[in-house]
């Protein structure tokens, strides 16, 4: 583990950026099971990708449920955001995320999506670390979200995979199981913000169909910042899950706001014309990797859905100037109080 002791703030972002920046871009796709049905694919100019042995054809960009919850700082109203959530689909988005512990966000995606079901992907987690609790968790998911069925149901990263062991996590696994073979999932999957120790176990287990990585510029996860060994960990998840067929999810590619809404607050000094390209570079840049099989990103209001769409639209590679600009920006937020109360992994 790399600590403050060990290296300096700015040296440990410089190391971890680098480590970020040499993974290789993988040109081949995983291969696909086209089983079953998929969800309607007609997304205007957004790339579709084929979401690994799913077999579901999406559109690459997922719309975030952590961004509807009023207490996460969700500007809206309840009947705006669930407009929000519409006019994400209207526009072409078709993976839905969100999870148990989202307050009010599946609540919203249920209002939204309740008569466009058949056609997104919808996606929820449970985070209860108990095996008894699963089935209970998931009744109460389909019900705030007006379905009778999940595409996509995940171990949730934390709560949840970070707070178990891999053989506690393999025991809600096989309820998860329970729970495919009677058609309430369809496919079963988990997140994992770090921790990738134990997200490379169950990737190794073959018993899940997708993960979702954070996978981003910026070396964090939820509550953390990562080091050399957490980094390459994370590239080893990226690595085996494409070599078995495993649908590949980026979030944090943003790096939970840090490069885009939240950019401005952190590094007051920054330029505010650069401030505004972050997005834009940081998206660019987890897009260059041709394993990831789609970007899940909270957006809060409208504007943030048309620069994402605009952005992964143009199929622009990663540029000398995006990786600069990167760089500096993320040097200058090591230096503040926020970067530095972070966990080192």
């Amino acid at each position: 583990m790399i600590t403050e002791g060990t290296l300096g703030r700015r040296e440990f972002v410089k190391q971890a950026a680098q480590a970020l920046a040499t993974v290789a871009v993988c040109e081949g796709m995983p291969a696909v099971a086209a089983n079953g049905e998929t969800p309607n694919d007609s997304a205007g100019t957004i790339p579709v990708r084929t979401l690994g042995k799913t077999g579901l054809k999406l559109p690459i960009l997922g719309y975030g449920g952590a961004a509807l919850p009023k207490a996460w700082r969700n500007p809206l109203s309840y009947e705006d955001r669930v407009a929000l959530v519409r006019y994400a689909f209207d526009r072409g988005l078709r993976y839905f995320d969100t999870a148990g512990n989202y307050m009010e966000s599946q609540a919203i995606l249920g209002e939204a999506l309740k008569d466009r079901r058949r056609d997104v992907c919808l996606v929820t987690k449970v985070e209860t670390t108990k095996p008894e609790e699963v089935r209970k968790a998931v009744e109460k998911s389909l019900k705030e979200l007006q379905t009778d069925y999940l595409d996509i149901l995940l171990i949730h990263g934390s709560p949840g995979l970070e707070q178990m062991s891999v053989e506690q996590a393999m025991k809600i696994h096989a309820e998860l199981v329970k729970l495919r073979d009677e058609k309430i999932a369809r496919f079963l999957g988990f997140s994992a913000h770090g921790y990738f120790d134990k997200a490379l176990a169950l990737i190794n287990s073959g018993g899940f169909e997708m993960c979702m990585l954070s996978y981003g510029y910026m070396p964090r996860g939820s509550s953390s910042v990562w080091g050399a060994r957490m980094t390459k960990l994370r590239d080893d998840c990226l690595a085996k899950a494409h070599e078995t067929g495993m649908g590949i999810v980026a979030m944090k590619v943003i790096g939970g706001g840090w490069l885009g809404r939240w950019s401005g607050y952190l590094v007051p000094g920054f330029d505010k014309q650069r401030l505004a390209q972050l997005p834009a570079a940081a998206i660019r840049y987890v897009l260059q990797d041709k394993r990831v099989d789609l970007l899940a990103i909270g957006m809060h209001v409208q504007s943030q859905i048309d620069a994402n769409i605009k952005i992964v639209s143009n199929d622009g590679a990663v540029t000398a100037e995006d990786r600069a600009l990167l760089a500096e920006f993320s040097a200058e937020l090591s230096e503040t109080d926020t970067f530095k109360k972070m966990r080192v992994e």
